[in-house]
């Protein structure tokens, strides 16, 4: 039922972290007092969690419970906050450490009272960027000789489990030539997260960087949200101060299986391999707020995902090489530079770099190339 804050406590049914409430409709035509992606709060008790919008059939509103169902009976009440999920935004938050759900964890000081900003929103208007024409050194040569990372592009590194994926992204972020790093780490076991932030310390880069991680330990539901509130950050970082600001992402499979999972819940008819059928449109919405503004800075995304099987046309690495522009493989601890590729390069090579850059990096292909024809040769005992 409803009182003057806008409870609701006719709880439908609880499934996985998915709930449902009955929202009584204003009138006949009118849509109930909640909206697709707003924040809800659900208390049992003393139990307070936080919720989000997804799903809203006449007068039933679905709601993902962020920190899970377990514990929540169908006696709690739900209130609606009338706004989507916001993350804090201001220079005091370089240096730190947030969660799923945009709390700090890292022990320092409170940042609730720092401004807010709205995350999911719109990719940028087409009318507001500009061509990519400026190169991201990472120190990495199999990257900067062969397949150049420009400023503003979407590239993932295509890989499997037991490579060293992480390690390399991080080293990149180390090594980049970047004002301000966010990293977003989805499903990272305990290990890879220390890791990442002890190589951020170690290299002086941990003052300008914002973490937001969803451990291997927090709720699924969580892991949804860490990449719209990275890219929310990095977006303001571009737009208000004219930063160039690289986003480390790993891993995206781990965030379309999320989304899979979500997906079951709400017992949606799943498409390719159990993903659901808008998850081209889910990947591309986040890849798509990578940007070059016109009065502003840039948004470079460089994403892990890793493909079960080593199997290039499972959906996630197979929807995610329409949407970005190349991918660097890697394979045995090392780029295989014959199946990466960097779409942008020729906005780069020979213009923001050395004017001799095509002809050496065509050079050395080829004597990569001959290398690796007699080593085979070598081994069939030519």
């Amino acid at each position: 039922m409803m009182d003057t804050i806008m409870r609701y406590s006719r709880i439908t049914e609880i499934v996985g972290d998915i709930l449902r409430v009955h929202v009584p409709l204003a009138g006949p035509g009118e849509a109930p007092a909640a909206r697709l992606g707003d924040l809800a709060v659900v208390e049992d008790g003393t139990a307070r969690s936080f919720a989000q919008v997804i799903a809203i059939t006449r007068d039933l509103v679905s709601l993902q419970v962020f920190s899970g169902t377990k514990g929540i009976s169908t006696t709690a009440s739900v209130t609606f906050l009338g706004h989507p999920m916001e993350v804090s935004y201001s220079e005091n938050i370089l240096g730190r450490v947030f969660n799923g759900v945009g709390e700090t964890i890292d022990g320092g000081p409170d940042l609730s009272l720092e401004r807010k900003v709205t995350i999911g929103g719109p990719s940028v208007n087409p009318m507001d960027r500009i061509v990519p024409s400026k190169m991201i050194r990472t120190d990495v040569p199999m990257i900067d000789v062969f397949n150049c990372l420009v400023e503003s592009q979407k590239i993932p590194i295509f890989s499997v489990s037991g490579e060293p994926y992480n390690p390399f992204l991080a080293r990149i972020g180390v090594q980049a030539d970047a004002d301000v790093v966010v990293f977003c780490g989805m499903g990272l076991i305990f290990d890879d997260f220390h890791m990442f932030r002890q190589a951020f310390e170690d290299s002086g880069l941990f003052a300008r960087t914002v973490m937001i991680v969803n451990q291997a330990s927090d709720p699924i539901v969580e892991r949804l949200l860490v990449p719209d509130m990275a890219l929310a950050i990095a977006e303001r970082f571009a737009v208000e101060e004219g930063k160039r600001v690289l986003v480390l992402m790993s891993d995206m499979t781990a965030y379309a299986d999320a989304l899979k999972e979500v997906g079951i819940s709400m017992e949606r008819v799943p498409s390719n391999r159990g993903y659901m059928g808008d998850l081209y449109s889910q990947l591309a919405s986040r890849y798509e707020k990578a940007c070059n503004y016109a009065k502003g800075g840039s948004v470079t995304i460089l994403s892990v995902t890793t493909m079960p099987g080593d199997d290039i046309t499972h959906p996630v690495p197979d929807n995610t090489g329409y949407i970005t522009e190349g991918q660097f493989y890697l394979h045995s601890g090392v780029i295989d530079p014959f199946g990466s590729l960097s779409r942008l390069k020729q906005n780069v090579i020979g213009k923001a770099t050395r004017e001799d850059h095509g002809q050496i990096m065509n050079t050395m292909i080829r004597f990569y190339a001959s290398g690796c024809d007699a080593e085979q040769k070598q081994a069939m005992a030519f």
